[in-house]
């Protein structure tokens, strides 16, 4: 198993070498899409990069029982329990029943992660799904002294338990400026502090999802959700807790609190986040009118787009940059990866065309290893990559006749490629898997084949330059004619 891994906790804002509570198995949960509208880049980044920590960690040895919820209740347009039901609002504008916006949304979600190449979660709770633990979690809260009810609605009591615990420690902000800079909003009068969060919200006659409780009928608020399912599929205390870093001051902060005013433990051992993307500079937005679905990055329907880049393309872009770093997409940047990335596969497309020799110019073994040291050290994906480029340099250098590669070392460039490119970062080549391109390529080679041999040669130049016109080259040799992308 694998035991130099480090992560980077927000909590300590630092690298710590990972310890799972139960090792070899480890609990990671995500605060997955909310199902109101279509997913975003910025959701496709953060489920993109924890894809990634869920297979490496499996490629390490771990049991990994990863939990990704689907928020489809209590989402209120503000963080601060203001504002109407996100949910409500677009069964309104769609005509549809609010379920039925669960369900289109939900499928969509699915459908972009697939064309990502994304593994399932293990585990993906609905909110809807788990109302009773969340009732009994706010009831086992509220007999700790933790919460309180006003006129149906139950608040989290942030100043009662900031005099036990640390209100903002995963974040470090000053809770006295908290206080100072919150605004006074509707229904603050039912608060006791500014900083008091709904648990529970009182129903309005037109609310459209409602459920009983010890209070009346109503619906859970937006944060307890994840403190209720994370605790009842991994535990009370488990190992990571992601998502991206915009849910850091306020979801997070309050899971934090709801559960351990509720359990009196931290519920995660490790917290991650994922950074923001940007445009050209600028932070992405749909109010910037700089925001684009990932649909519209794969068809290039967008102003601001040259052209669309393919599902693969856009992950591997991503993939170039840390986790934790800003992530700026332009056409230029797109169009660098869209390259690297058909360099990447063109090569991988040679491997089994290589023949071994006796002796080798080429040691595999260090590029492993700092690929696993890269990956050891926060899921440093950008230097794996560069290590993937220098393999690719090999393979090309071997096929071309410029080096030799032994039986030994050809095995474990073979594996190095499997175990990274494919099956930690899940990378898939969408042309050559395509068996019609592949079978239809092979029947023309076929043709041409015999042109040659039939001394028509002005028809087999024409089908060499007709392909090498669509991005594909030929190569003969002794051997016989192989193909790969230009």
């Amino acid at each position: 198993m694998n035991t130099g891994l480090q992560l980077y906790n927000t909590l300590t804002r630092k690298k710590e070498l990972f310890e799972p509570l139960n090792a070899p198995h480890v609990g990671m949960y995500v605060c997955g899409p909310t199902v109101y509208s279509d997913v975003h880049l910025g959701n496709c980044r953060t489920f993109i990069s924890f894809d990634l920590i869920f297979r490496y960690l499996k490629y390490s040895g771990y049991k990994v029982r990863y939990v990704r919820n689907i928020t489809d209740a209590g989402h209120l347009e503000g963080d601060r329990d203001e504002g109407d039901d996100k949910f409500a609002k677009r069964a309104k504008l769609e005509q549809l029943e609010p379920m039925e916006i669960v369900q289109k949304y939900t499928l969509g979600f699915h459908d972009v992660l697939r064309m990502f190449n994304t593994l399932p979660p293990s585990i993906e709770p609905t909110a809807t799904g788990h109302i009773i633990e969340q009732i009994e979690m706010i009831k086992e809260i509220m007999n700790n002294g933790y919460a309180y009810e006003s006129n149906g609605t139950i608040y989290f009591d942030v100043e009662k338990y900031s005099q036990t615990y640390n209100y903002t420690i995963l974040t470090n902000r000053n809770l006295e400026d908290m206080l100072a800079n919150t605004r006074e909003l509707g229904g603050q009068n039912e608060k006791r502090g500014r900083l008091d969060f709904a648990l529970w919200i009182k129903a309005k006659p037109e609310t459209l999802m409602r459920w009983a409780s010890p209070w009346g009928e109503g619906f859970p608020g937006w944060h307890i959700e994840c403190s209720a399912m994370s605790a009842k599929y991994l535990g009370a205390e488990f190992d990571i807790h992601g998502g991206g870093m915009d849910l850091a001051a306020t979801h997070h902060t309050n899971e934090i609190a709801q559960s351990e005013a509720c359990s009196h433990k931290q519920p995660a051992k490790y917290w991650m986040h994922t950074n923001m993307l940007t445009v050209n500079g600028t932070r992405m937005s749909k109010s910037a009118g700089n925001g684009f679905l990932p649909e519209q990055l794969f068809t290039g329907d967008h102003e601001l787009l040259d052209k669309g880049f393919s599902p693969m393309t856009v992950k591997f872009f991503m993939l170039q940059a840390h986790y934790r770093s800003t992530l700026d997409f332009s056409n230029e940047a797109l169009d660098a990866s869209e390259k690297g990335f058909k360099r990447l596969m063109n090569a991988l497309s040679l491997l089994d065309k290589l023949t071994p020799s006796e002796s080798s110019d080429f040691d595999i073994t260090p590029i492993v290893d700092n690929c696993v040291k890269a990956m050891n050290d926060d899921f440093n994906s950008p230097v794996v990559i560069a290590e993937l480029f220098e393999a690719s340099r090999i393979i090309n250098t071997v096929y071309d006749g410029k080096g030799k590669i032994s039986a030994a070392e050809l095995d474990k460039l073979k594996q190095l490629m499997q175990d990274f490119v494919y099956d930690i970062f899940g990378l898939k080549d969408e042309e050559t898997s395509n068996i019609a391109l592949n079978s239809v390529l092979d029947m023309v080679i076929d043709l041409r084949q015999t042109a040659k041999e039939n001394k028509d040669y002005a028809t087999s130049d024409k089908i060499r330059l007709g392909l090498q016109s669509m991005g594909i080259q030929l190569k003969d040799s002794k051997e016989g004619t192989t193909w790969n992308k230009a």
